[in-house]
Protein backbone atom coordinates (compact mmCIF):
# COMPACT_ATOMS: atom_id res chain seq x y z
CA UNK A 1 0.00 0.00 0.00
CA UNK A 2 1.36 3.41 -0.92
CA UNK A 3 2.41 5.77 1.86
CA UNK A 4 1.21 8.75 -0.19
CA UNK A 5 -1.89 10.55 1.00
CA UNK A 6 -4.19 10.50 -2.02
CA UNK A 7 -6.46 13.48 -2.67
CA UNK A 8 -8.52 15.05 -5.45
CA UNK A 9 -7.96 18.40 -7.15
CA UNK A 10 -10.55 20.44 -9.04
CA UNK A 11 -10.33 23.30 -11.52
CA UNK A 12 -14.08 22.98 -12.12
CA UNK A 13 -13.96 23.03 -15.92
CA UNK A 14 -17.18 23.61 -17.83
CA UNK A 15 -17.30 22.34 -21.43
CA UNK A 16 -20.34 24.09 -22.80
CA UNK A 17 -21.94 27.50 -22.45
CA UNK A 18 -25.41 26.76 -21.17
CA UNK A 19 -26.33 27.43 -17.57
CA UNK A 20 -27.52 23.84 -17.26
CA UNK A 21 -24.09 22.48 -18.25
CA UNK A 22 -22.50 24.79 -15.69
CA UNK A 23 -24.95 23.77 -12.95
CA UNK A 24 -24.42 20.08 -13.68
CA UNK A 25 -20.63 20.48 -13.51
CA UNK A 26 -20.93 21.81 -9.96
CA UNK A 27 -23.38 19.06 -9.02
CA UNK A 28 -21.09 16.36 -10.39
CA UNK A 29 -17.96 17.49 -8.56
CA UNK A 30 -19.84 17.75 -5.28
CA UNK A 31 -21.18 14.22 -5.76
CA UNK A 32 -17.64 13.05 -6.55
CA UNK A 33 -16.31 14.47 -3.29
CA UNK A 34 -19.07 12.69 -1.37
CA UNK A 35 -17.89 9.47 -3.05
CA UNK A 36 -14.26 10.35 -2.27
CA UNK A 37 -15.21 10.72 1.40
CA UNK A 38 -16.56 7.16 1.33
CA UNK A 39 -13.57 5.77 -0.58
CA UNK A 40 -10.94 7.20 1.76
CA UNK A 41 -9.42 10.10 -0.20
CA UNK A 42 -7.58 12.49 2.12
CA UNK A 43 -8.52 15.96 0.82
CA UNK A 44 -10.61 17.63 -1.87
CA UNK A 45 -8.72 20.67 -3.21
CA UNK A 46 -10.45 23.45 -5.16
CA UNK A 47 -8.55 26.17 -7.02
CA UNK A 48 -9.46 29.84 -7.23
CA UNK A 49 -9.50 31.35 -10.71
CA UNK A 50 -11.33 34.29 -12.20
CA UNK A 51 -12.37 35.13 -15.78
CA UNK A 52 -11.29 31.74 -17.19
CA UNK A 53 -14.39 30.68 -19.13
CA UNK A 54 -14.52 26.94 -19.64
CA UNK A 55 -11.15 26.23 -18.05
CA UNK A 56 -12.16 27.00 -14.46
CA UNK A 57 -15.41 28.29 -12.97
CA UNK A 58 -14.06 27.91 -9.42
CA UNK A 59 -14.17 31.57 -8.44
CA UNK A 60 -15.65 30.94 -4.95
CA UNK A 61 -14.10 27.67 -3.73
CA UNK A 62 -14.90 28.37 -0.07
CA UNK A 63 -18.62 28.34 -0.90
CA UNK A 64 -18.36 25.06 -2.78
CA UNK A 65 -16.41 23.54 0.10
CA UNK A 66 -18.95 24.87 2.60
CA UNK A 67 -21.65 22.94 0.75
CA UNK A 68 -19.47 19.83 0.60
CA UNK A 69 -18.73 20.09 4.33
CA UNK A 70 -22.37 19.41 5.11
CA UNK A 71 -22.47 16.28 2.95
CA UNK A 72 -19.23 14.65 4.13
CA UNK A 73 -17.82 13.55 7.47
CA UNK A 74 -14.06 13.02 7.24
CA UNK A 75 -12.47 14.26 4.01
CA UNK A 76 -10.39 17.42 4.42
CA UNK A 77 -11.37 20.57 2.53
CA UNK A 78 -8.50 22.13 0.61
CA UNK A 79 -8.43 25.74 -0.52
CA UNK A 80 -5.96 25.31 -3.31
CA UNK A 81 -5.41 28.21 -3.25
CA UNK A 82 -6.82 31.43 -1.81
CA UNK A 83 -5.49 34.29 -3.97
CA UNK A 84 -4.50 36.50 -1.07
CA UNK A 85 -3.67 39.78 -2.84
CA UNK A 86 -7.25 40.31 -4.03
CA UNK A 87 -9.09 40.85 -0.73
CA UNK A 88 -8.57 42.12 2.80
CA UNK A 89 -6.79 39.65 5.09
CA UNK A 90 -9.65 40.25 7.52
CA UNK A 91 -12.10 38.71 5.04
CA UNK A 92 -9.74 35.84 4.31
CA UNK A 93 -9.32 35.08 8.01
CA UNK A 94 -13.06 35.27 8.63
CA UNK A 95 -14.13 33.11 5.70
CA UNK A 96 -11.49 30.40 6.16
CA UNK A 97 -12.15 30.24 9.91
CA UNK A 98 -15.90 29.97 9.27
CA UNK A 99 -15.30 27.05 6.90
CA UNK A 100 -13.11 25.40 9.55
CA UNK A 101 -15.87 25.84 12.16
CA UNK A 102 -18.73 24.44 10.09
CA UNK A 103 -16.59 21.51 8.85
CA UNK A 104 -15.40 20.52 12.30
CA UNK A 105 -11.77 21.50 11.71
CA UNK A 106 -11.13 19.97 8.28
CA UNK A 107 -9.68 22.93 6.36
CA UNK A 108 -6.32 22.90 4.56
CA UNK A 109 -5.34 26.53 3.88
CA UNK A 110 -3.55 26.79 0.56
CA UNK A 111 -2.25 30.23 -0.40
CA UNK A 112 -0.95 31.80 -3.58
CA UNK A 113 -0.49 35.04 -5.45
CA UNK A 114 -2.00 34.09 -8.80
CA UNK A 115 -0.41 34.28 -12.22
CA UNK A 116 -2.94 36.17 -14.32
CA UNK A 117 -2.36 39.82 -15.23
CA UNK A 118 -6.07 40.08 -16.02
CA UNK A 119 -6.97 39.16 -12.45
CA UNK A 120 -4.62 41.82 -11.10
CA UNK A 121 -6.10 44.38 -13.48
CA UNK A 122 -9.68 43.54 -12.49
CA UNK A 123 -8.94 43.58 -8.77
CA UNK A 124 -6.83 46.73 -9.10
CA UNK A 125 -3.56 45.40 -7.77
CA UNK A 126 -0.07 45.85 -9.30
CA UNK A 127 0.94 42.61 -10.96
CA UNK A 128 4.64 43.34 -10.54
CA UNK A 129 4.21 43.44 -6.74
CA UNK A 130 2.38 40.10 -6.50
CA UNK A 131 4.91 38.38 -4.23
CA UNK A 132 5.06 41.31 -1.80
CA UNK A 133 1.27 41.57 -1.65
CA UNK A 134 0.95 37.83 -1.02
CA UNK A 135 3.56 37.88 1.75
CA UNK A 136 1.96 40.87 3.49
CA UNK A 137 -1.50 39.36 3.35
CA UNK A 138 -0.44 35.92 4.58
CA UNK A 139 1.46 37.43 7.52
CA UNK A 140 -1.66 39.44 8.41
CA UNK A 141 -4.02 36.44 8.22
CA UNK A 142 -1.75 34.41 10.47
CA UNK A 143 -1.41 37.34 12.90
CA UNK A 144 -5.21 37.47 13.19
CA UNK A 145 -5.48 33.76 13.93
CA UNK A 146 -2.53 33.73 16.32
CA UNK A 147 -4.12 36.61 18.25
CA UNK A 148 -6.88 34.19 19.27
CA UNK A 149 -9.58 36.84 19.26
CA UNK A 150 -7.51 39.65 20.72
CA UNK A 151 -7.35 42.98 18.82
CA UNK A 152 -4.93 43.19 15.91
CA UNK A 153 -3.38 46.29 14.40
CA UNK A 154 -1.58 45.94 11.10
CA UNK A 155 -1.07 47.94 7.93
CA UNK A 156 -0.30 46.90 4.39
CA UNK A 157 -0.11 48.74 1.12
CA UNK A 158 -3.68 47.71 0.24
CA UNK A 159 -5.24 46.92 3.64
CA UNK A 160 -5.65 48.24 7.15
CA UNK A 161 -6.44 46.27 10.32
CA UNK A 162 -7.35 48.99 12.84
CA UNK A 163 -7.10 47.39 16.30
CA UNK A 164 -10.03 44.99 15.78
CA UNK A 165 -10.88 41.52 17.06
CA UNK A 166 -11.70 39.12 14.22
CA UNK A 167 -14.15 36.25 14.62
CA UNK A 168 -14.83 33.40 14.37
CA UNK A 169 -11.63 31.62 15.32
CA UNK A 170 -10.66 28.39 13.52
CA UNK A 171 -11.35 25.08 15.24
CA UNK A 172 -7.79 23.96 14.51
CA UNK A 173 -5.29 25.59 16.87
CA UNK A 174 -3.77 27.98 16.26
CA UNK A 175 -4.99 27.73 12.64
CA UNK A 176 -5.42 25.31 9.70
CA UNK A 177 -2.26 23.93 8.06
CA UNK A 178 -0.68 26.45 5.69
CA UNK A 179 0.29 25.42 2.15
CA UNK A 180 1.99 27.46 -0.57
CA UNK A 181 1.39 26.74 -4.25
CA UNK A 182 4.27 27.19 -6.67
CA UNK A 183 5.64 25.90 -9.96
CA UNK A 184 9.07 27.56 -9.64
CA UNK A 185 12.16 26.79 -7.59
CA UNK A 186 12.07 30.32 -6.17
CA UNK A 187 8.55 29.69 -4.91
CA UNK A 188 9.57 26.35 -3.38
CA UNK A 189 12.40 28.05 -1.49
CA UNK A 190 10.19 30.92 -0.33
CA UNK A 191 7.80 28.34 1.17
CA UNK A 192 10.67 26.45 2.79
CA UNK A 193 12.11 29.55 4.46
CA UNK A 194 8.82 29.99 6.33
CA UNK A 195 8.27 26.29 6.98
CA UNK A 196 5.11 26.01 4.90
CA UNK A 197 3.79 22.87 3.23
CA UNK A 198 4.11 22.77 -0.56
CA UNK A 199 1.59 22.42 -3.38
CA UNK A 200 3.19 21.71 -6.75
CA UNK A 201 2.52 20.12 -10.12
CA UNK A 202 4.46 18.34 -12.83
CA UNK A 203 2.63 19.99 -15.72
CA UNK A 204 5.35 22.50 -16.57
CA UNK A 205 8.63 20.77 -15.75
CA UNK A 206 8.09 17.04 -15.65
CA UNK A 207 8.68 14.84 -12.63
CA UNK A 208 12.47 14.48 -12.77
CA UNK A 209 13.08 18.20 -12.54
CA UNK A 210 10.34 18.69 -9.96
CA UNK A 211 12.18 16.07 -7.88
CA UNK A 212 15.31 18.26 -7.99
CA UNK A 213 13.27 21.22 -6.74
CA UNK A 214 11.74 19.11 -3.95
CA UNK A 215 15.22 18.13 -2.81
CA UNK A 216 16.20 21.81 -2.76
CA UNK A 217 13.02 22.63 -0.80
CA UNK A 218 13.91 20.02 1.83
CA UNK A 219 17.49 21.31 2.13
CA UNK A 220 16.16 24.85 2.58
CA UNK A 221 13.74 23.69 5.29
CA UNK A 222 16.62 22.17 7.23
CA UNK A 223 18.81 25.24 6.77
CA UNK A 224 16.02 27.36 8.28
CA UNK A 225 15.50 25.15 11.33
CA UNK A 226 12.51 23.09 10.13
CA UNK A 227 12.33 19.31 10.11
CA UNK A 228 11.85 18.32 6.43
CA UNK A 229 10.07 15.13 7.49
CA UNK A 230 7.38 17.15 9.25
CA UNK A 231 6.36 19.07 6.12
CA UNK A 232 4.04 17.83 3.39
CA UNK A 233 4.69 18.04 -0.34
CA UNK A 234 1.75 17.53 -2.69
CA UNK A 235 1.88 17.14 -6.46
CA UNK A 236 -1.26 17.62 -8.56
CA UNK A 237 -1.46 15.56 -11.76
CA UNK A 238 -4.24 14.87 -14.30
CA UNK A 239 -4.95 11.17 -13.83
CA UNK A 240 -7.25 8.55 -15.31
CA UNK A 241 -6.93 4.83 -14.65
CA UNK A 242 -8.90 2.18 -16.53
CA UNK A 243 -8.67 -1.62 -16.88
CA UNK A 244 -6.48 -1.25 -20.00
CA UNK A 245 -4.18 1.50 -21.19
CA UNK A 246 -6.06 1.76 -24.48
CA UNK A 247 -9.36 2.19 -22.66
CA UNK A 248 -7.81 4.94 -20.52
CA UNK A 249 -6.55 6.75 -23.63
CA UNK A 250 -9.88 6.35 -25.43
CA UNK A 251 -11.78 7.84 -22.49
CA UNK A 252 -9.40 10.52 -21.27
CA UNK A 253 -7.09 11.66 -24.08
CA UNK A 254 -9.45 14.24 -25.58
CA UNK A 255 -10.51 15.80 -22.24
CA UNK A 256 -6.93 15.93 -20.97
CA UNK A 257 -5.61 17.51 -24.17
CA UNK A 258 -8.48 20.02 -24.10
CA UNK A 259 -7.40 20.90 -20.57
CA UNK A 260 -3.69 21.08 -21.47
CA UNK A 261 -4.31 23.52 -24.32
CA UNK A 262 -5.66 25.94 -21.74
CA UNK A 263 -3.46 25.07 -18.76
CA UNK A 264 -0.10 25.42 -20.50
CA UNK A 265 -0.77 29.07 -21.28
CA UNK A 266 -2.35 29.96 -17.94
CA UNK A 267 -0.10 28.44 -15.28
CA UNK A 268 3.10 30.44 -15.70
CA UNK A 269 4.12 32.39 -12.60
CA UNK A 270 5.17 36.05 -12.73
CA UNK A 271 8.82 36.58 -13.57
CA UNK A 272 9.49 32.89 -14.14
CA UNK A 273 12.67 32.52 -16.20
CA UNK A 274 13.83 28.95 -15.50
CA UNK A 275 15.08 27.67 -18.87
CA UNK A 276 14.04 24.13 -17.98
CA UNK A 277 10.49 25.34 -17.40
CA UNK A 278 10.51 26.99 -20.83
CA UNK A 279 11.70 23.74 -22.43
CA UNK A 280 8.91 21.71 -20.88
CA UNK A 281 6.35 24.39 -21.62
CA UNK A 282 7.29 24.12 -25.29
CA UNK A 283 7.08 20.32 -25.00
CA UNK A 284 3.57 20.63 -23.60
CA UNK A 285 2.56 22.97 -26.43
CA UNK A 286 4.00 20.55 -29.00
CA UNK A 287 2.27 17.57 -27.43
CA UNK A 288 -1.23 19.02 -27.66
CA UNK A 289 -0.88 19.24 -31.44
CA UNK A 290 0.11 15.59 -31.84
CA UNK A 291 -2.17 12.59 -32.30
CA UNK A 292 -3.59 11.58 -28.90
CA UNK A 293 -1.60 8.37 -28.48
CA UNK A 294 1.70 10.06 -29.36
CA UNK A 295 0.93 12.99 -27.08
CA UNK A 296 0.00 10.69 -24.21
CA UNK A 297 3.24 8.75 -24.58
CA UNK A 298 5.34 11.92 -24.26
CA UNK A 299 3.31 13.30 -21.38
CA UNK A 300 3.37 9.95 -19.56
CA UNK A 301 7.16 9.71 -19.93
CA UNK A 302 7.51 13.04 -18.09
CA UNK A 303 4.73 12.10 -15.62
CA UNK A 304 3.00 15.33 -16.59
CA UNK A 305 -0.19 13.28 -16.83
CA UNK A 306 -1.02 9.68 -16.02
CA UNK A 307 -3.49 8.06 -18.42
CA UNK A 308 -2.90 4.38 -17.93
CA UNK A 309 -3.99 0.99 -16.69
CA UNK A 310 -3.62 -0.22 -13.10
CA UNK A 311 -0.04 -1.42 -13.45
CA UNK A 312 1.08 1.76 -15.19
CA UNK A 313 -0.61 3.82 -12.48
CA UNK A 314 1.15 1.83 -9.75
CA UNK A 315 4.50 2.52 -11.37
CA UNK A 316 3.67 6.24 -11.62
CA UNK A 317 2.79 6.30 -7.91
CA UNK A 318 6.16 4.73 -7.11
CA UNK A 319 7.97 7.37 -9.19
CA UNK A 320 6.10 10.17 -7.40
CA UNK A 321 7.01 8.74 -3.99
CA UNK A 322 10.64 8.42 -5.09
CA UNK A 323 10.60 12.09 -6.14
CA UNK A 324 9.97 13.07 -2.51
CA UNK A 325 6.24 13.80 -2.51
CA UNK A 326 4.13 12.95 0.53
CA UNK A 327 0.78 13.67 -1.12
CA UNK A 328 -0.68 12.92 -4.53
CA UNK A 329 -3.54 15.08 -5.80
CA UNK A 330 -5.41 13.39 -8.63
CA UNK A 331 -7.12 15.62 -11.16
CA UNK A 332 -9.65 12.91 -11.87
CA UNK A 333 -12.34 15.29 -13.14
CA UNK A 334 -10.46 17.02 -15.91
CA UNK A 335 -11.46 18.59 -19.19
CA UNK A 336 -15.11 17.61 -19.03
CA UNK A 337 -14.61 13.88 -18.49
CA UNK A 338 -17.90 12.06 -18.04
CA UNK A 339 -19.10 11.88 -14.45
CA UNK A 340 -19.46 8.08 -14.40
CA UNK A 341 -16.01 7.63 -15.98
CA UNK A 342 -14.51 9.81 -13.25
CA UNK A 343 -16.25 7.89 -10.47
CA UNK A 344 -15.18 4.55 -11.89
CA UNK A 345 -11.57 5.74 -12.15
CA UNK A 346 -11.70 6.92 -8.53
CA UNK A 347 -12.98 3.55 -7.35
CA UNK A 348 -10.41 1.62 -9.38
CA UNK A 349 -7.56 3.81 -8.16
CA UNK A 350 -8.38 3.35 -4.49
CA UNK A 351 -9.13 -0.35 -4.85
CA UNK A 352 -6.23 -1.50 -7.03
CA UNK A 353 -3.62 1.27 -7.23
CA UNK A 354 -3.47 2.89 -3.80
CA UNK A 355 -3.88 -0.43 -2.00
CA UNK A 356 -1.25 -2.28 -4.02
CA UNK A 357 1.47 0.24 -4.89
CA UNK A 358 4.63 -0.22 -2.84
Amino acid sequence: MTSLRVSLGYELEVRGRSREVERRAFENVMDQVVLADELGFDTAWFVEHHFTRGFSHSSAPDLVLAGISQRTRRIHLGLGVVLLPFQSPIRTAERVATLDVISGGRVEFGTGRGASPLEYQAFQRPFEQSRKLWEESLEAVLAIWNADGEPVTRSGEYFEIPDVSVYPRPVQEPHPPVWVASTSLDGYLAAARQGYNLLGMTMLKGLDQVAEDIAAYKRCLAENGFDPESRRIALMIPWHVAPTQQEAVDIAADPVLWYLRRQINLVAPPGYTDARHATHRVLGQQAVGMPPEEAMAILRDETMVVIDDVEGSRKAVERIEAAGATDLILQAQVGGLGHEDVCESMRLFMREVAQEAK
